[in-house]
């Protein structure tokens, strides 16, 4: 009974050193003001960007054929970007720090800084192989390959690059088949 006795007298001291914050305020008439309550749902929504694919000029495909096994031996993982950096001394690499659901964190190295800057990546899910080899790039070992797809517009060797970038709902770890 003494312990709750002294719970009741601490939440009392406790009450009478807080502030009272003031609750929010009715808005009365400003959502009808700007009308938005009374608008139907379908005129809320955002239209779709429209993008104009006549100018883009797509790679033909290989000829050469791979036998399933080959493919089935690539290691295809949604992974979490923790970290991204420029690296130094370097005008195109990012270092990028990833969580692809192991519980320790992978090094992947991309020469995408002309199209990225790192800030903008963190957070991002992305594809990545992971049973690459480890290769070593500006003294920093790379362990994997970003997917990324890649064209040029029609009537310019001017190129476009785009990180596949998944549904942030996907976890780190999960297996593309």
């Amino acid at each position: 009974m003494s312990n709750l006795y002294s719970m009741s007298t601490s939440l009392v001291e406790y009450e009478g050193t807080t502030k009272k914050v003031p609750t929010m305020k009715s808005l009365n008439d400003v959502n009808k003001g700007n009308d938005v309550k009374n608008q139907p749902v379908e005129e809320m929504k955002a239209e779709p960007e429209k993008i104009d694919f006549s100018k883009v000029k797509i790679e033909p495909l290989f000829e050469e054929q791979v036998d399933f096994d080959t493919f089935s031996k690539s290691d295809f993982r949604a992974v979490k970007v923790k970290e991204c950096v420029a690296v130094p001394k370097s005008k195109k690499l990012l270092q990028f720090t990833l969580d692809d659901g192991t519980g320790t964190d992978r090094t992947i190295l991309s020469g995408i800084h002309a199209y990225y800057e790192p800030e903008e990546l963190v957070g991002k899910t992305l594809i990545a192989i992971t049973n690459l080899p480890p290769r070593k790039m500006m003294g920093i070992e790379s362990c994997g390959m970003l997917l990324s797809a890649v064209n040029n517009l029609k009537d310019s060797e001017d190129e476009e690059l785009h990180l596949l970038m998944v549904d942030d709902h996907i976890p780190a770890g999960a297996k593309l088949y």
